[in-house]
């Protein structure tokens, strides 16, 4: 079946119409068409996604299955759970939330995905989620040690429902612990799931799970349309949901330098 090319104002094919798994880009739905907000707005609330490498057109994706991270799910280990303790208590750690959004994404377009060699947030993808990030839908949590930013991820909330994108981490755990914080606010903010995209062993080993197709369009429908999406401003009280056992109030027992090699 051949490929819906897309002009600006063509809108998506259904779907169903999507390459299956027995073909050579399982999930392939479309090509061209832009990266507008309008463009990407109505793809993610559809459950589609951009992802093509440098040279290629624009690429629109819909797997089947869809790996999704329900936030109840998700797995702390005893080490990180050890690492996020010593962090939120130690001088010059910090979690912030889209105090770089651009330095995240430029970061992580040197970090390629799990059994790939490079990068599919080419240029054109900064400077597109750039935008939507000014817009407000896009946003960064950012992992940060004596003001340098050390790991971090971004991705596109709608409602109540989040799409990770993309993560990088410069140190030990700097990237799993932005994940957690992710995890975190969206717990304390009634967020019960994140879009994980594709499977990979790594996202699995932290709760992630594949859905049919078609209940994942649901759930992004129904939690897109659920509510406003939330503020973005970090909140120390949202680490209660993973159960830290760190008063606010916590003195701090570590130098920055001795928690992440």
């Amino acid at each position: 079946m051949a490929i819906p090319w897309l002009q600006a104002d063509t809108p998506l094919p259904p779907t169903s119409w999507a390459l299956d798994e027995h073909s050579e880009a399982p999930g392939l739905l479309a090509a061209g068409g832009g990266l507008s907000i309008a463009r990407l707005r109505n793809a993610y609330s559809n459950g589609v996604f951009p992802w093509y490498s440098p040279g290629q057109p624009v690429l629109w994706w819909s797997p089947d299955p869809r790996m999704l991270l329900r936030t109840r799910d998700f797995r702390l280990s005893h080490s990180l759970r050890k690492t996020l303790r010593r962090f939120l208590r130690a001088p010059g750690c910090e979690l912030r939330f889209d105090h770089d959004t651009a330095q995240v994404m430029a970061h992580c377009a040197q970090t390629p995905r799990e059994g790939q060699d490079g990068t599919w947030i080419v240029p054109e993808m900064q400077a597109a989620y750039g935008a939507w990030a000014r817009a407000g839908d896009v946003h960064s949590v950012e992992t940060w040690m004596d003001g340098e930013l050390v790991g971090g991820l971004y991705g596109v909330n709608l409602g109540r429902m989040m799409f990770g994108e993309s993560m990088f981490s410069h140190r030990t755990d700097a990237s799993k612990i932005a994940l957690a914080g992710l995890v975190a606010f969206c717990r304390f903010n009634d967020m019960p799931a994140i879009d994980c995209q594709q499977a990979t062993g790594h996202l699995a080993s932290l709760g992630a799970s594949p859905i049919p197709r078609s209940d994942f369009e649901q759930e992004v429908r129904a939690l897109a349309a659920r509510a406003p999406a939330p503020v973005w401003a970090y909140d120390f009280r949202m680490w209660d949901t993973l159960d830290l056992g760190v008063p606010a109030d916590s003195p701090p027992v570590a130098h920055s330098h001795d928690l992440l090699p």
